[in-house]
């Protein structure tokens, strides 16, 4: 699945709990060589130094880059000095909870909405447009994304952000087709992170999986399961899949209403 010695980017790390770092470590341990991208020093200091899950050293044998992807400049750095890259995951979304989260849907923040939609959906077009030139032929661009057939409860513009990053991956994958640059995405389930701590009612939508999903859903482990999902999408297995999204949800996405007793394992 991953090539042994390739070079894959992991776009979006927090820290050693989040998806990104999942799947990087997934990567290095089939022999690829990750590069991850933490948004700034700031941001890696109290963040990914503080957190306590991995050793230091471990720590310092990671090769980090700083990239504010709402920055054209911090882009073309970036991309300037990598080569031959055999994959990108985009691993990014933001929404000011205050404002884009929680009880109401309604909104006169419209600043922030525009800064969420640009962070969490326009930017994956941003990475793959400066990307380009050091994308290998085939390479493979995945983004992380959550149910939008959907409408759950505290999630409100975030959602409108990740329906609108699947439209950008369809646009994306039509477009790269002729550079043999493959675009999909993985929805998955709700999953313990740093960046899920800033969803109101987080810990509503978990119990909600636990009553959905026939193969049960555990909000900690299962980021594994998303990984592999990744490891897939950026391999040689899945060379003829784009513009596709990938549900790692165990199966809740296609329920209607709640399981029954007896379904329930």
């Amino acid at each position: 699945m991953i090539e042994n010695g390739e070079t894959y980017l992991i776009m979006g790390l927090l820290d050693p709990d989040s998806i990104a770092f999942a799947i990087g470590e997934k990567i290095s341990k089939m022999g690829g060589k990750v590069i991850y991208t933490i948004q700034n020093e700031r941001m890696k200091r109290l963040l990914f130094d503080r957190n306590k899950k991995l050793p230091k050293e471990e720590k310092e044998k990671l090769e980090i880059r700083f990239c504010d992807i709402t920055i054209e400049e911090d882009l073309e750095k970036l991309f300037s000095n990598i080569d031959s890259l055999a994959g990108i995951v985009h691993s990014i979304a933001y929404v000011n909870p205050k404002t884009g989260l929680g009880e109401n849907f309604h909104t006169d923040a419209i600043e922030d909405l525009k800064n969420g939609f640009h962070i969490s959906s326009i930017s994956l077009a941003s990475v793959a447009r400066h990307a380009l030139s050091s994308l290998k032929k085939p390479s493979s661009i995945v983004t992380l994304t959550f149910d939008t057939k959907h409408v759950y409860p505290y999630y409100n513009w975030m959602g409108v952000n990740k329906a609108a990053l699947e439209a950008v991956v369809r646009g994306l994958a039509r477009h790269h087709g002729q550079d043999l640059i493959r675009v999909n995405a993985i929805s998955a389930g709700p999953l313990s992170t740093k960046a899920a701590t800033n969803i109101p009612g987080f810990n509503h939508l978990g119990q909600t999986w636990n009553r959905t999903s026939p193969i049960p859903w555990d909000t900690e482990k299962d980021r594994e399961e998303v990984a592999n999902a990744a490891l897939f999408l950026l391999g040689n297995y899945s060379k003829k899949i784009t513009g596709q999204v990938l549900y790692v949800d165990g199966g809740a996405s296609i329920i209607g209403g709640l399981l029954t007793p007896h379904e329930q394992a």
